[in-house]
């Protein structure tokens, strides 16, 4: 290619590269390949490791110096292909002695989008996390067979886990004020939801997240710090440590808990509320603390049946926590996150940050805690 040529790619790789830069943890892996006559030949860029291999050799080589480095070599040949292969996209150059493009390609659009398996047989839906798009995905926490097909015993998970995103998508756009957005969650376990909000939030949405998963098992920690290896996902940190040791290195957008049991859920949204995040997402497991606490004489004739006792304890739990986030500021809805029919554990607690401490919410509540004789353990993170 002519030097005119050659000029023209280092300048536009100038800004190719600075999104190498921006974008470090979501780049995938980049590639060049020059061709002269009918023969190609093909380098890989290591970001990582400040490295090139091309032609089967290997050099030190900074993103700073990719322009450089690229033009100079396309002086010797006839066409360009330079290839920035980040997680849901791909940037493009082509150049040959005529002319360079640039273009962006949606790495979904790329996979095909017709499988036998595209709705529910349950819920009759779309699917934002779709089979076909998100395989890789899918494959790595258990849904889908290695010939990508949806196991029989996962489809409830697959749609518990689509009614998930499709419940948070609407607190994912309310932060679009954010460069990135962090989420933390708490007792993560094998951490299925964060791997998938990752893939949605970056991969379909377009925007930049952070992921950070705690719990106290060591065990699937590690599990889920090699499924972030296996899938190259980079945004992701897991720890293993108690959630009242947190304290976080950057500021918490949403804080999400999916089954943490008893006040583990307390712990969680504490937390949240410590953090000053602007949006939780919770679904609370089993409720214990408040079975043997509460007292209300003017029910016994009906509480003095176990089951009732401990149904009322349930709605008592819930109902406490979403008033406690409401002395807090937040604006607060409890709907059913799945049938019933699956598990009886299905409420979610969404809470959205709008204002500062709620006088009305915390007379109500300390009205509340009198009434049924109670402290939940949730209080101990707030100042009432």
């Amino acid at each position: 290619m002519n030097k005119g040529i050659c000029d023209k790619i280092k300048f536009m790789l100038w800004g190719m590269t600075s999104r190498l830069k921006e974008n470090k943890d979501f780049i995938n892996d980049v590639t060049f390949k020059f061709k002269s006559g009918t023969k190609n030949y093909i380098g890989i860029i290591y970001i990582d490791d400040e490295k090139v291999n091309f032609n089967g050799k290997d050099e030190e080589l900074k993103i700073d110096d990719i322009p450089s480095y690229i033009s100079e070599h396309a002086l010797k040949y006839d066409e360009l292909e330079f290839v920035i292969n980040e997680r849901g996209k791909k940037f493009i150059l082509n150049a040959d002695n005529k002319n360079v493009k640039t273009k962006q390609v949606d790495s979904r659009e790329e996979k095909s989008d017709e499988h036998a398996f595209t709705k529910s047989t349950l819920l009759n839906r779309n699917y934002l996390i779709r089979v076909g798009e998100a395989d890789e995905l899918l494959k790595e926490i258990g849904i889908l067979t290695k010939d990508g097909k949806v196991k029989n015993d996962m489809i409830r998970k697959y749609n518990q886990i689509d009614h998930f995103v499709e419940l948070v998508d609407s607190m994912i756009d309310e932060l679009g004020d954010v460069d990135t957005i962090n989420v933390l969650d708490c007792a993560c376990g094998k951490s299925y939801l964060t791997f998938v909000l990752n893939y949605y939030i970056k991969e379909v949405k377009k925007k930049n997240c952070f992921f950070i998963g705690i719990d106290r098992s060591e065990n699937v920690i590690n599990t889920s710090r090699e499924i972030a290896k296996r899938l190259n996902y980079k945004n992701m940190q897991f720890l293993c440590m108690d959630l009242n040791e947190y304290i976080p290195d950057r500021r918490i957008d949403i804080v999400i808990s999916l089954h943490a049991c008893d006040i583990a859920t307390d712990m969680a949204l504490g937390t949240a509320i410590n953090v000053n995040a602007r949006a939780i997402m919770c679904v609370p497991c089993c409720h214990r603390e408040l079975l043997d606490q509460y007292r209300f004489d003017e029910f016994n004739s009906v509480l003095k049946h176990g089951v009732f006792r401990a149904r009322f304890s349930d709605i008592l739990t819930d109902g406490v926590r979403a008033l406690l986030l409401e002395t807090q500021g937040y604006k607060v809805s409890v709907v059913e996150y799945i049938s019933p029919l699956e598990t009886p554990k299905n409420l979610l607690i969404r809470a959205v940050k709008v204002s500062d401490k709620n006088i009305k919410a915390i007379n109500e509540y300390k009205a509340l805690k009198e009434k049924f004789n109670i402290t939940p353990y949730l209080e101990r993170y707030i100042n009432i």
